[in-house]
């Protein structure tokens, strides 16, 4: 059975820690200086194979992108300019990129065989206690809190985009900065994209977003962690982003019944729908839940209704996965 400690995160971020490096966009074949081996996964970004470095023989994820659209070149200059910045051991790392012609670039990131962490959790091999979602929870607001640092927003902190470094370990990487924005502290920033079930009532709002707009996404992670339930889920997304604008939730079911009165004040100060009120990611990386070294309830959580919040989520992303395709058909 895996159970992790306390211990781990330090103890494997020393062994094997990744070497972040200043990326300059090389106009030439990537093909030059990896080997690309199988493919890894593919969505509607494009396609992503493990490849190995040349000269190192080190392994790393080469991410094809179609960028025959202005807009899409656009999106992944930004997204490369972003990712640069963000040099960080909770955060997955730009490695190279490559300007391989009008319509193709292709990033070379650290390479991440963990899995998604909820999946990873769900496993019956795993212990999940309110320990170990402390232990992960602390590593998302050290990812958030350097981001913020560097003034950017993720927008879109979901599950999906949490993934376990390693199978039997305890570090974690925030992935995904596709949505990510700069920001300026006085300016107003408005966007109207992200995950219903996880964005803040300000994204629905067409209002001003901030730092605690991510910490608001980051009290629903660990709500749906702790419990299996998602707090403003809806029938529709219409019905989800009501429940999010409305920002009523509540600890009533039985799931809540084991967990401690810190971790569900940890979640109910970030759950506020005035994100003036909602902890920063600095204020909750000291309040006391996620406190290192602290005696913690050891009794091993259900899971049943986490299994079924992840089978819902493969389920949704399967369903439209469809529909994009039978679009695209239409299309042709």
């Amino acid at each position: 059975m895996i159970h992790v400690s306390e211990l781990d995160s330090d103890e494997e971020e020393t062994k094997n820690q990744f070497q972040p490096r200043k990326v300059v966009i090389k106009n030439k074949d990537p093909k030059t200086e990896y080997t690309m081996n199988e493919e890894l996964g593919r969505g509607k970004f494009g396609v992503v194979y493990r490849c190995t470095s040349k000269e190192t023989r080190r392994q790393f994820a080469a991410k094809y992108v179609q960028v025959a659209k202005k807009e899409d070149r656009k999106d992944v200059e930004r997204e490369l300019d972003i990712m640069s910045t963000l040099q960080h051991r909770r955060l997955l790392q730009l490695f190279d990129a490559f300007d391989i012609s009008t319509s193709e670039m292709c990033l070379i990131l650290e390479l991440i065989e963990g899995g998604e962490l909820f999946e990873r959790v769900i496993c019956d091999d795993f212990l999940l206690t309110e320990k170990s979602s402390v232990i992960f929870t602390r590593q998302i607001c050290e990812g958030a809190e350097y981001m913020h640092s560097k003034y950017i927003l993720h927008l879109d902190m979901k599950p999906e985009n949490i993934l376990c470094v390693t199978r039997t370990g305890n570090r974690i990487k925030i992935i995904d900065f596709g949505l990510a924005r700069r920001f300026t502290p006085g300016e107003k920033l408005q966007v109207l994209f992200g995950t219903p079930e996880f964005c803040a009532p300000e994204v629905v709002n067409y209002e001003r977003v901030g730092p605690t707009t991510d910490m608001w996404s980051i009290g629903v992670i660990t709500y749906v962690l702790l419990s299996g339930l998602s707090p403003f889920m809806g029938d529709s997304d219409l019905e989800t982003m009501a429940n999010v604008t409305s920002a009523q939730w509540d600890f009533e079911d039985e799931a809540f019944d084991m967990i401690s009165d810190e971790a569900k004040d940890f979640i109910s100060k970030l759950l506020v729908k005035d994100k003036d009120e909602r902890m920063t990611a600095t204020e909750a990386l000291n309040h006391p839940w996620l406190k290192r070294r602290k005696r913690r309830s050891e009794v091993i959580l259900d899971k049943t209704k986490l299994k079924k919040f992840v089978i819902r989520k493969k389920w949704q992303k399967a369903t439209h996965a469809i529909i994009a395709l039978k679009r695209f058909r239409e299309n042709l």
